[in-house]
């Protein structure tokens, strides 16, 4: 994916690389130590949380948990690259570009994510992607991560009675 992100933005200038919290932020981690090691390039990683960008925020409860958010740059020219997990309804991705016109005007904006599993509700579609499945929309895919769980690994669960 780190060499995807390189070749789609025609290098490392002027790019900037966004994880959506919680395992967007780790992933983008990854991505970044990757292109160093291979570009010996340090670009900068960002984090976003969604969580007041939400449009189901209501449904959340009185008190979300919010994370924070770390952008400390102008975004104004650069190309950014949205990191996530799992791109299912496109809702979270939405809420993203929401808080990202916030902090500036990029160029250009791309997304990466790990996994696809498709049932987009918006018309939102991911420029990289490491893996798309295709799963019944009650079932759910869980990206695990060292760094938060332990352990790596990309879980399809199935939901009671399928």
């Amino acid at each position: 994916m780190a060499e995807e992100i390189v070749e789609l933005n025609d290098g490392t200038d002027d790019l900037i690389v966004v994880g959506i919290q919680r395992r967007g932020v780790q992933l983008a981690d990854r991505i970044v130590r990757t292109i160093f090691e291979r570009e010996k390039v340090k670009v900068p990683r960002g984090a976003l949380d969604i969580t007041l960008y939400r449009d189901d925020l209501q449904t959340v409860g009185p008190r979300p948990v919010v994370g924070p958010t770390d952008l400390p740059w102008n975004l104004d020219g650069k190309r950014v690259v949205i990191v996530d997990d799992v791109l299912y309804t496109g809702r979270t991705v939405r809420a993203a570009l929401d808080e990202l016109a916030d902090f500036g005007r990029p160029s250009r904006v791309s997304l990466a994510v790990l996994v696809d599993r498709g049932g987009r509700e918006l018309p939102i579609h991911a420029d990289i992607v490491g893996k798309k499945l295709s799963i019944e929309a009650r079932d759910r895919v869980d990206v695990l991560v060292e760094e938060l769980d332990g352990r790596d690994a990309v879980v399809v669960v199935r939901a009671t009675g399928s």
